[in-house]
């Protein structure tokens, strides 16, 4: 089992205590992480994107002048896409860009993630991450405290509402509940800030 410290809001140092080899410490697989992150990041695009074709533009429905004697090349339309204003040829259309990925694959996503984290030493866990109060300085205050200058996710457990709202007008800093953690947030962080408990339910899951 491999350790890390425990330590509290004042970043002193409580014990060490013993993390999952197998969720914390495995070796990364690069190929399956850049997977899931695209796949994360597909399933966020709205896929709206239109353009009209000759047949939905509107207008143009009379042949602009006749077929033969005026000395132009035939014409049946001023919408089709060679003239101003016409419709688009082979233009996007609404459509979705999600893909599948096996489920052994995002759970080996997950445990990458979180083991280039520890084995980059950016990754702190605390015994318990309580503010006194919902005040945005508070947050501050605990962030200098435990150096943390780089975009940080802070884990818990539960509904920690007093870190949400007070994090939530700091530009570097993210909330996510243990049970809602992904590839994508994960890898936007620079540093990982776990409760011990929101630690021990991860663990749990993905044992």
């Amino acid at each position: 089992m491999a350790k890390i410290k425990l330590i509290n809001l004042a970043g002193e140092k409580i014990k060490d205590i013993e993390v999952s080899n197998d969720i914390f410490n495995i070796t990364v697989n690069n190929i399956v992480l850049k997977k899931e992150i695209d796949h994360a990041l597909a399933s966020l695009r709205q896929g709206t994107h239109k353009t009209k074709t000759r047949s939905e533009v509107s207008g143009g429905g009379k042949k602009p002048y006749k077929q033969k004697g005026t000395g132009n090349a035939r014409q049946g339309t001023i919408r089709a896409p060679h003239y101003r204003g016409g419709g688009v040829v082979n233009g996007p259309t609404p459509r979705d860009y999600s893909f599948k990925v096996n489920k052994k694959e995002r759970l080996l996503a997950l445990k990458s993630a979180l083991s280039y984290k520890f084995q980059n030493k950016k990754m702190l866990v605390i015994d318990k991450i309580e503010l006194a109060s919902l005040k945005t300085k508070e947050a501050i205050d605990i962030m200098k405290k435990l150096k943390l200058n780089e975009k940080t996710l802070f884990i818990t457990s539960g509904d920690n509402e007093n870190l949400f709202m007070a994090t939530r007008n700091i530009n570097n800093a993210y909330v996510c509940l243990a049970s809602e953690i992904n590839v994508l947030d994960l890898s936007y962080a620079d540093t990982i800030v776990f409760e011990e408990s929101s630690l021990k339910q991860i663990e749990e899951v993905l044992k």
